[in-house]
């Protein structure tokens, strides 16, 4: 009866603390992320948190890039080209979050996917006064391959440690509250 009693405490401890207790995992947090949607199509969680291919690109100065070197950050990879209107309809927000939340907890890596290049993307960033957004660059669309998306623009939402958290296809709002507190929860997770 002791052990059970004793048990009992236990579970009713965890509970408290707000964990789940398993026999062979950690606690697991029992505050859900928020919700957040796109234009068409809500954001949708990558089971299991998978690995993130390291994908190369360049940066505006031509320097070759990988998205590991942005480990250590919640980074929010945006797929994007300049003949994609939803993508050019979103681009202003990503430069608007980029400007509030970006720093060494977090930055958007908008990728574009234009074949053409820094010739193509750069009179489109100072049409459209892109300020804070660096200019990454993929025209041989490598990305495309690895990521496999159904379409442009997609979005990624990856961890600290390079993991998916899961992805939204389409147009958002990115610097709407609803977006920043999503973003937020993540950066806070560590």
């Amino acid at each position: 009866m002791a052990i059970l009693r004793r048990l009992a405490t236990i579970v009713l401890a965890g509970v408290l603390a707000g964990h789940v207790i398993a026999a062979d995992s950690a606690p697991v947090q029992a505050a859900e992320p928020p919700a957040f949607s796109g234009e068409k199509r809500p954001f949708v969680y990558a089971a299991g948190r998978p690995e993130v291919p390291d994908l190369a690109f360049t940066g505006p100065d031509g320097k070759a890039l990988k998205l590991s070197d942005f480990r250590g950050k919640v980074v929010l990879l945006n797929l994007w080209a300049t003949w994609c209107p939803p993508c050019v309809k979103e681009m202003p927000s990503l430069d608007n979050l980029q400007a509030e939340l970006g720093g060494e907890d977090f930055e958007v890596v908008a990728l574009s996917l234009d074949r053409g290049g820094q010739g193509q993307v750069e009179p489109f960033f100072m049409e459209t006064d892109l300020q804070h957004l660096t200019m990454y660059l993929d025209p041989a669309m490598t990305a495309m391959k690895a990521i496999k998306p159904p379409g442009l623009p997609v979005s990624l939402l990856i961890d600290a440690q390079g993991r998916e958290i899961g992805r939204l296809s389409g147009e958002a709002i990115w610097d709407g509250d609803e977006a920043k507190a999503f973003i937020r929860h993540f950066m806070q997770e560590g």
